[in-house]
């Protein structure tokens, strides 16, 4: 990766703020980095991302930590949880990060499906509901030159109606915080920028040619629904390829692409032939028109 090549927490200094602390005047403790506790010693919003941090920056093989969704960008709300990314070189041990001792679930490597996307855990810390991702950074800059060269593949993952391009953990880096280590932070690339948008457009396609041959006509709604909605999320995703915006779940990826009307289309479903085909028509139609 040349002058890109990511390093570790150890070789970048670790994560910032010290762990001395001053009384912040307010009832609350000010420490060396910024943070503060409230009155009955618990971490604040403030410090929690470092707190974290330095805890999984400790794990063996980990050489970054990266604050993601919603808190990395600004649009969360209060109830939002926390998304960490541990990117690790050569191996990491699950075993280590369920040591640590925070309660809930630790998934194997892999264990999300494998893929990009290799396992994770879902955890609660200092009452707050935490989500890590687990990153093979020789993976990641893998899949860094491939997205420079306009190259991506399709991945199955749960919780994603369109699946994911292997070029998400490319998006996490531009848009996550880095809070231990260094990683880099590339801008959208035009190759990928040209290539991608016919792709998604044409899963986009064959996913509604397939639904409305073979399930529109025996009137099968349910079908026909979850084909639109995924036809709908590929067309999102060939949306905001064109754009250059990169995209790291589908929450939000329908209203960014202009296609939240599809509602409206899937509203209208019922068991009936004739209605069903209609609906394709209809989302061909707005599909076309972003």
């Amino acid at each position: 990766m040349g002058d890109e090549a990511i390093v570790g927490a150890g070789e970048s200094g670790g994560v910032a703020g010290g762990s001395g602390g001053v009384t912040d005047g307010s009832g609350g403790v000010t420490d060396e980095g910024g943070g503060v506790t409230d009155e009955r010693g618990g971490v604040t919003d403030e410090r929690f991302p470092r707190h974290v941090a330095e805890r999984l920056a400790a794990l063996p093989g980990v050489r970054a930590v990266a604050l993601g969704g919603s808190r990395a960008q600004g649009t969360h709300t209060a109830r939002s949880d926390w998304d960490f990314a541990v990117y690790y070189r050569g191996s990491f041990d699950p075993d280590e990060l369920r040591a640590v001792g925070w309660p809930g679930q630790v998934s194997e490597l892999g264990g999300w499906g494998g893929g990009v996307f290799n396992g994770g855990a879902w955890l609660t810390v200092e009452g707050r509901a935490i989500d890590v991702h687990y990153r093979d950074l020789e993976v990641v800059e893998h899949e860094l030159a491939e997205a420079r060269a306009g190259r991506f593949r399709w991945e199955p993952l749960m919780f994603h109606l369109a699946g994911i391009p292997s070029y998400l953990v490319v998006a996490e880096l531009a848009v996550n915080k880095v809070l231990s280590g260094d990683l880099p932070r590339p801008d959208y690339p035009s190759a990928l920028r040209e290539r991608a948008p016919a792709l998604w457009r044409d899963r986009a396609a064959l996913t509604l040619g397939y639904a409305k041959a073979n399930f529109a006509p025996h009137g099968k709604a349910t079908e026909v629904a979850g084909a639109l909605a995924t036809a709908a999320m590929c067309t999102a995703h060939a949306v905001l390829a064109g754009r250059g915006e990169w995209v790291t779940n589908e929450k939000t990826l329908l209203a960014r692409a202009g296609l939240r009307t599809v509602d409206d289309v899937v509203a209208e479903l019922r068991p009936d032939p004739r209605v069903l085909v209609s609906a394709f028509e209809e989302a061909e139609r707005l599909f076309a028109s972003v």
